[in-house]
């Protein structure tokens, strides 16, 4: 790919007409390389890399650039000097049978979808279902922010509200008038659906799905959690 079109690759716009994103940094490079053997299709990413750089052992094809060329292509204010430009489609992994889904309505933090692919691979046999008008989960921040989840969580984009009754028995949500999330009937739902940072879920909508509501009990100080957290404490219940 021309150095052209990578730096292009900032944009949502241009992620989906040349069907790529940008993996940058030591750490996340080092994550794709260590799930190239489980993910043989994404050996059709390629480095770039500047000087110092030279000598990282990679199985993937090598392309060496300058230092100023590097701060073009780069999303950060200080690059590392090692970026891979990588195939969307080769990203997202292929969901398991019994995979539980967490689905996001409008998410539009790129640390909150980021931090949100985090905890769903640390904890695996989770799916990520994304709505339309959600954040691009191969935006940058996204892909910085997952610390390389992004690689090991299904993904799912633009799943319209209303097919979550056809697909799944019993969904459940946050609600400040619901059962607590240790009560026996969290752990039945089989899909977790959670609204967008400020505006949630709209109430119509919600009451359509006959969506189980539950509540993160609090000291009643503050009105609401931070998405990412009110999805970690979720799924960390369903688990235990």
């Amino acid at each position: 790919m021309k150095l052209d079109d990578i730096k292009k690759l900032q944009q949502k716009k241009y992620r989906s007409e040349l069907g790529a994103c940008l993996v940058e940094g030591e750490h996340l490079v080092l994550e794709l390389q260590q799930v190239l053997q489980l993910r043989p299709e994404l050996q059709a990413a390629e480095l770039y890399l500047t000087e110092e750089y030279r000598d990282w052992p990679t199985p993937l094809v090598k392309h060496e650039i300058g230092s100023k060329q590097m701060r073009a292509l780069s999303a950060t204010k200080s690059p590392q000097g090692i970026l891979a430009v990588l195939p969307i489609d080769a990203i997202r992994p292929a969901s398991a049978d019994g995979d539980i889904a967490i689905y996001l309505h409008e998410v539009q933090d790129p640390g909150n979808l980021g931090t949100i692919l985090r905890t769903l691979a640390w904890f695996g046999g989770f799916r990520c279902l994304l709505s339309p008008n959600s954040v691009d989960p191969f935006n940058p921040k996204v892909i910085r922010a997952s610390m390389g989840a992004i690689f090991h969580v299904p993904l799912e984009l633009d799943v319209p509200l209303e097919s979550l009754a056809e697909r799944y028995k019993r969904i459940g949500c946050l609600d400040m008038q619901g059962e607590p999330l240790s009560a026996p009937t969290f752990s039945e739902c089989d899909c977790y659906l959670f609204g967008n940072e400020a505006r949630g879920v709209p109430r119509e909508q919600l009451d359509s799905l006959s969506a189980c509501p539950f509540t993160i009990t609090g000291s009643g100080q503050i009105e609401s959690l931070n998405l990412a957290t009110a999805v970690s404490l979720s799924v960390y219940e369903r688990r235990r």
